[in-house]
């Protein structure tokens, strides 16, 4: 059986604009049997690195809170704090970052939580029985949440291929062992050269996994735990992740990442893909390239893997945009993800992701 998939083109007119378009997809996936009264409903989104502009705007958000609200839902906005050392990797940051970019109680009409807590620790283990991991680690605020509503701007990235409704939820819910999961198979490393023995990673980790020798820090890779709060509590980058997973697995583990997300809240769940700005690489980069191909729609469904295939296929259907990051395949119906990074097979997140019960690639794509 196919999968629903809800469109609403950019087109607006004096009786139509973006606001209702919102509100009508969200209507048609079923919204009311979704959303009850006091549910406090996470709208899982990305709030974009300082100096980026391709994130979705605060004024289509507060469209979706107030809808929310009508249903007598308790909405919040949320994200989980970065992997890397950078300007979200703690709360209070990543807080000043959300407010700068326009997502406050008076635009949005709704509070900022940061869903892994103050370090991103906040965390709450679930088991999945994936190919690769048997349990995944997930920010707790997520797991608290009664309902969830995944925001996804639609996007390139170097290691998916692109970032949708799974990515948004796979990694971008993940707590941060479960970000290092994803991006590692092995424990972080000192950078000797940027080291001073400090000492207060040995004083952060809660495994005793890290010694001073010969003045400089050592891990233990067999006693890390893999928690990666030692990453983020250098006040000199010196601890740097391993960076070696492959793309494939890579994707798999973000898939059974999504797993743990959505398995207790398949019916309480829904998607929207906004297909504006669509720049080529992660919103988590401090900068938005050329868009490239022109904005197309905003997608909803409560089946996160049709509403990235729809994604992929509105995408591929344009004529890419000549002097962006695209490499090659700017004819209409040509793989633009490829255009972008042709070593990559964006596929396989979504052939896992229906293999896993995530929902199915086989959708009907109906126009509101």
């Amino acid at each position: 059986m196919k999968s629903k998939v809800f469109f609403a083109d950019m087109r607006t007119s004096f009786s139509k604009n973006m606001s209702k378009k919102i509100r009508r997809l969200m209507g048609k996936c079923g919204a009311a049997s979704i959303i009850k009264e006091n549910d406090m409903v996470a709208l899982k989104m990305h709030f974009g690195e300082l100096g980026n502009t391709a994130f979705v705007r605060p004024i289509f958000i507060r469209d979706i809170v107030e809808n929310v609200c009508q249903f007598g839902g308790r909405p919040f906005l949320t994200d989980t704090n970065t992997l890397y050392r950078g300007q979200r990797g703690e709360a209070v940051s990543h807080l000043k970052i959300a407010l700068a970019h326009g997502f406050n109680f008076t635009t949005v009409a709704a509070p900022v939580i940061i869903a892994d807590g103050l370090r991103g620790k906040d965390t709450v283990v679930v088991k999945v029985d994936g190919e690769i991991l048997s349990e995944v680690s997930i920010a707790s605020a997520i797991m608290q949440s009664d309902a969830l509503i995944g925001v996804a701007h639609f996007k390139g990235h170097e290691l998916p291929g692109f970032g949708g409704a799974l990515k948004n939820i796979g990694m971008g819910c993940a707590s941060r062992p479960g970000k290092l999961k994803q991006h590692s198979n092995i424990s972080p490393h000192v950078n000797e050269k940027k080291c001073v023995a400090c000492e207060k990673c040995i004083q952060m980790c809660p495994a005793h996994a890290i010694c001073v020798k010969n003045k400089k820090s050592i891990i233990a890779a067999e006693k890390c735990i893999g928690c990666a709060e030692c990453i983020t509590i250098c006040p000199n980058a010196a601890i740097e992740i391993n960076w070696n997973v492959t793309s494939e697995v890579f994707q798999k583990k973000m898939i059974e990442h999504a797993l743990g997300v959505i398995k207790a809240k398949k019916a309480k769940s829904m998607f929207l893909n906004f297909l504006t700005q669509i720049s080529p690489a992660c919103d988590c980069y401090g900068h938005a390239d050329r868009p490239i191909v022109p904005d197309i729609g905003i997608l909803a469904s409560t089946d996160p893997v049709a509403v990235d295939q729809a994604a992929v296929d509105l995408v591929n259907a344009e004529q890419g945009q000549m002097d962006s990051a695209l490499k090659t395949n700017f004819e209409k119906c040509e793989d633009k993800f490829r255009g972008l990074y042709p070593e990559v097979d964006w596929e396989i997140q979504l052939d896992y992701a229906q293999k896993l019960d995530l929902g199915s690639r086989n959708y009907e794509l109906i126009k509101t």
